[in-house]
């Protein structure tokens, strides 16, 4: 049956990729967004593009009532700026209070979803060192770790409704277009490339189509629900992601990214980059998702193009 699917955060990474899937599957697309010319122009295959104020009563409220699934990918970026406090404000409301207006809308409509998946990430576990991380295992107490925990407090409010939830707790997602790989890549370039940190902290990631397979696999798949690890089953460290990634583009991978400069250059969010988190795909292996890309050499050689 055609879902009626609403999406925020879709002229994002992963959200304008989305679109084009969903709409293959004839499902109904429609696009809540701060701006409707920018939403039309990046992510054109939407059915319909509605004005996401979500402190403001309005349309979107209405479009919640009677659509099957709603998409929450939306979220201020995490490394745009310095972690100043107001930038944290900006980063924790942007989040929290989008997911919560969302949940009021969908307790006030009549015809509720079936279905809320909401974004949240592999920070949630914090720094962990060794420790396998299931969707079991308990939260970090960073800023990053807290944020997750209030984010994910909100989305499962709407269990209480009877609407299936679930959080994505997601790694840095893989694209050669933009995000975190081609900002990696730029050192490489001039012969600098290498591990940031001493390397040793696991590193979660997942290749965009096996990101965006994961989610259509979570909307055709009912038994899965609550918190979901969207991360790679093969867990790398950051020494041996970054060698891979040299031997890929035959570049060397030798010069170490001290967390000392990181402080210096990035502010608190250094803490986070070099944070350890060996995250384990437990719901999705169990319910039998078949990685298209589940290690990180396979992963590099479709996204790289040969040297």
């Amino acid at each position: 049956m055609n879902k009626k699917i609403v999406i925020t955060g879709a002229t994002g990474l992963i959200g304008k990729r989305l679109i084009p899937l969903l709409k293959s599957r004839n499902d109904e697309v429609i696009v809540f967004t701060r701006s409707v010319e920018k939403a039309q122009s990046e992510a054109p295959q939407a059915d319909k593009y509605v004005n996401f104020d979500y402190s403001t009563p309005g349309e979107w409220q209405n479009t919640i009532d009677g659509s099957n699934i709603i998409i929450h990918l939306a979220g201020a970026n995490i490394a745009a700026k310095r972690w100043s406090l107001e930038y944290k404000k900006v980063i924790y409301d942007s989040r929290i209070n989008s997911t919560k207006a969302l949940v009021d809308a969908m307790k006030k409509a009549r015809n509720r979803p079936e279905l809320f998946i909401c974004a949240s990430a592999s920070g949630y576990y914090g720094d962990r060192g060794h420790e396998s991380l299931k969707e079991d295992s308990s939260a970090g107490n960073d800023f990053l770790a807290n944020l997750c925990i209030d984010w994910e407090k909100e989305a499962a409010k709407v269990e209480d409704l009877s609407i299936r939830r679930i959080s994505l707790r997601t790694g840095v997602v893989l694209s050669k277009d933009e995000g975190a790989l081609k900002r990696m890549l730029t050192p490489y370039k001039f012969y600098v490339g290498g591990p940031i940190g001493t390397g040793k902290q696991y590193f979660p990631w997942i290749h965009i189509q096996d990101y965006l397979n994961i989610i259509l696999f979570c909307i055709d798949n009912p038994t899965i629900s609550g918190p979901v690890n969207a991360a790679a089953p093969e867990t790398v460290s950051m020494y041996k992601f970054a060698d891979i990634l040299g031997l890929v583009i035959e570049k060397p991978s030798m010069f170490e990214v001290p967390k000392l400069f990181l402080k210096i250059a990035l502010g608190e969010i250094a803490d986070s980059l070099v944070a350890s988190q060996r995250v384990i795909p437990k719901k999705l292996k169990d319910a039998g998702f078949e990685f298209k890309y589940p290690n990180a050499d396979r992963a590099l050689r479709n996204l790289l193009p040969e040297p």
